[in-house]
């Protein structure tokens, strides 16, 4: 029988990108997105990062990442798992902000708020569009008729009833405190909020006078800017060369105040001259040692990073401009002994990237540190993927010693739900039923329930958009809307997100939803890695290496931008990011389906009588499913991705069929053999497209419906490692002895269908029909 007799049933000489919208239609007509209440057994349900439209292009390693949790839900139906894999948009905060000025050329500070805010929601509209089109482009399965918007009125009640409840119950409270502030964004920032960069820094020696014995006492300092409020001098107790100034005076230079120097174990001998003034605020130290001290409170930077009045001549500057000025006014009155450039850790804020200045304001806080032994707990008893992500949790959980600042100076946001009796101060805050608007309306109530006045301000304060996010586990469960579904869904079952908002996302949703439930939000920690190009570097526009992912998407399909997202690194690694890596995802997709056609021409027996090439197939086949199915079961997708595509390129390809083209032809061998060969070719084509069917759901679904017919693939559940291993033993032998002919024909420089005489050796005897028909071989 020839090979002409057999007309594959895959019509397509090559995977076709477009089918995979057609594709997408009939998933959402099958029913593939919604999840069963009906279904009895436990749900699988996520709690998907809702991504934030901050600019054009989305990051390709977001849209990878994306891609993958989509893997995840694919993977739990696959495992029987009636999955609730909902999808929103994040729509507030300050990245946004910054981008409407930059769109439209406008300043939050100048333009009218309702202005500002409808502008902020025209550019995230067309943001979100393009996002939106982004993830149903690479086959997301989720229910996108019923996605939600962080900005939603009812997204936004639920955090004002949270918000609400935490006040009732004295979580929060308002209290003026130093506070990280950047000038740049117009508002407060959370500790977490701050990252840390080694700056080229200058570090001043200046030349003090002590009061009582006329000697000058030398201080090194990195922000003589702030001479205007020292209100210390702190040396070391043990400090020999300071040990007889404890407790006299010095006169800080130009501003002439009288201050103490104090004996105290913060000051580091071996920094600078040893001896520190401490000013209000020029870090963290400062802070802790004005409360220790009980020194009194001087501002002298403002909101907009200016010099306050108390600097004297430098009031209006900003920070970095009285800086250079006053140490050119120290250096003219001989006053500066010397000048070092040193490396300075920084504090920055993490969007704008400019130096935060610590200033003391009035805010909301979250009670938190009561919590921190609770929160370290679910931290050591929630599952981690992977394993090592956990300690940058833990290591986040034990470094936390003040409340969360939660309240924010901008508008694109949930308000503060409160507003403030104008006679006698007391704060006001409604029934916690609807979303509340207090900077531009009344409040519910006709009269303060404390003194009876009747005229009300309004808070025009926002919140934290980690106060929004982190109770998307409490949306998606339907908290306080619906009882019933929120008990099967809550807590859920897996959290997906990348590791830089571990100490962010993940740590406040632990925080709020424990305090507001009693409960962890989530069994699981999913944890990616960041995509980085070639070089390993992170991408940014100033850097020009962004790759935008929707022409990428348009010209190389799904399938091939997904396969490069699972088989580029392993769970919570980096990855590197280029189109020439997902081209090289593209050709095994094309070798699969080269493969699936050629399968596709020969009949599906139901049982056949299996030869020894049919039984090592299969034996190397249940490996390669167990194996994939441990990747899969710690949602690894590396593991499978990579192990298939090393199974079909140079195992099931280059070995087996070509053992068994000869037989699945007939050629030479009988109706049985034949049979067992198509039987045995199917098996492995049926089992590879459903291991690949979560990571490639759309190549691996057309050509399961064009030859097996019946629902989507996504409708299957995975194989199970059913055949005998046995006759894996031989594997390497075969692979040894096809090379061997393989190589010693291409020395004699014959091609590989000419004959050759070659003894075939006495462990492979059991193979050798199949091996003398593969080689032409002539004995």
């Amino acid at each position: 029988m020839e090979s002409s007799s057999y007309a594959p049933k895959i019509a397509e000489r090559a995977w076709d990108p477009s089918i995979e919208q057609h594709l997408s239609d009939e998933w959402t007509k099958e029913g593939l997105y919604r999840l069963d209440l009906n279904k009895k057994g436990r749900i699988f349900s996520i709690d998907t990062p809702p991504p934030y439209p901050s600019g054009r292009p989305w990051h390709i390693g977001a849209a990878a990442h994306y891609s993958q949790i989509d893997m995840i839900a694919r993977t739990a139906r696959m495992r029987g798992y009636n999955t609730y894999f909902p999808i929103g948009i994040d729509r507030n905060g300050l990245p946004v902000e910054i981008y409407t000025e930059k769109k439209y050329g406008v300043s939050i500070r100048s333009t009218p708020r309702d202005r500002f805010t409808d502008l902020c929601r025209t550019a995230l509209d067309e943001l979100e569009s393009e996002m939106l089109q982004i993830m149903k482009l690479m086959g997301l399965s989720s229910d996108f008729e019923r996605y939600y918007r962080t900005d939603s009125d009812e997204y936004r009640a639920l955090t004002q009833a949270t918000f609400i409840k935490m006040w009732n119950e004295g979580i929060i409270y308002e209290a003026k405190r130093p506070n990280n502030y950047c000038s740049a964004c117009g508002t407060t920032i959370a500790d977490a909020e701050v990252i840390y960069e080694d700056l080229p820094t200058q570090l001043v020696h200046v030349a003090f006078k002590v009061e009582e014995t006329g000697q000058t006492l030398t201080i090194a300092t990195t922000r003589p800017e702030l001479l205007c409020s020292c209100q210390a001098v702190i040396v070391h107790p043990d400090d020999e060369r300071y040990k007889a100034l404890h407790h006299l005076h010095t006169t800080t230079p130009i501003f002439n105040g009288r201050v103490e120097i104090i004996p105290n174990l913060s000051a580091k001998m071996e920094y600078g001259s040893g001896a520190v003034m401490i000013c209000s605020y020029g870090d963290y130290t400062d802070v802790l040692l004005f409360r220790e001290l009980k020194l009194k409170e001087t501002v002298a930077i403002d909101e907009n990073g200016r010099m306050t009045s108390v600097a004297g001549s430098y009031a209006g500057l900003k920070v970095k401009a009285a800086r250079e000025t006053i140490i050119k006014d120290l250096t003219e009155r001989g006053l500066v002994e010397k000048v070092e450039t040193i490396s300075h850790r920084t504090p920055m804020c993490e969007r704008s990237r400019t130096q935060i200045e610590i200033i003391p304001m009035t805010e909301y806080y979250l009670k938190q540190l009561n919590t921190v032994p609770k929160i370290q707990r679910s931290a050591k008893t929630m599952i981690f993927h992977p394993e090592s992500h956990r300690q940058i949790l833990l290591n986040w959980v034990n470094s936390i010693s003040i409340d969360w600042p939660i309240s924010r100076r901008r508008f694109y946001g949930t308000e503060v739900p409160i507003w403030l009796c104008d006679k006698c101060g007391s704060p006001y805050l409604p029934p916690p039923d609807r979303y509340y608007k207090p900077w531009k309306e009344n409040p519910p109530i006709q009269a303060c329930p404390k003194c009876g006045g009747n005229s009300f301000t309004g808070d025009k304060r926002t919140l934290d958009t980690w106060m929004d996010s982190s109770i998307s586990p409490l949306f998606i469960s339907k908290y306080q809307r619906d009882d019933a579904f929120f008990k099967r869904i809550y807590p859920t079952t897996l959290r997906p997100q990348a590791k830089d908002i571990v100490r962010t996302w993940l740590y406040y949703t632990l925080l709020r939803c424990q305090m507001l439930t009693g409960k962890a939000p989530f069994r699981h920690a999913w944890i990616m890695g960041h995509g980085v190009d070639e070089k390993g570097e992170r991408m940014s526009k100033s850097k020009g290496n962004v790759i935008d992912p929707l022409p990428v998407l348009k010209k190389h399909g799904a399938d091939a931008f997904r396969f490069w997202a699972a088989s580029e690194a392993s769970l919570g690694s980096d990855f590197r990011c280029s189109e020439e890596r997902i081209d090289a995802a593209r050709r095994f997709i094309t070798k699969l389906w080269n493969l699936s056609r050629f399968i596709s021409s020969f009949p599906q027996p139901k049982k056949a009588v299996l030869a020894p090439s049919d039984k090592w197939l299969l034996a190397e086949l249940s490996k390669l499913v167990k194996k994939s199915l441990e990747g899969y079961r710690d949602f690894n997708f590396f593991i499978p991705s990579n192990l298939i595509r090393e199974f079909v390129w140079n195992t099931f390809a280059a070995h087996y069929v070509e053992m068994a083209k000869g037989r699945a032809y007939g050629t030479g061998f009988t109706k049985s053999q034949q049979q067992a060969a198509w039987y045995t070719l199917h098996t492995g084509l049926k089992t590879i497209l459903l291991l690949l069917s979560p990571i490639t759901p759309f190549s691996t679904d057309f050509v399961w419906r064009q030859i097996y017919g019946g629902r989507s693939i996504s409708f299957a559940r995975f194989p199970r490692p059913a055949w005998n291993t046995r006759f894996s033993v031989k594997t390497e032998k075969i692979l040894e002895f096809n090379s061997t002919v393989w190589n010693t024909k291409k020395s004699k420089g014959q091609s590989l269908k000419e004959p050759i005489h070659i003894e075939i050796p006495e462990e492979l005897k059991d193979f050798a029909q199949d091996l003398k028909a593969m080689h032409n071989i002539q004995q």
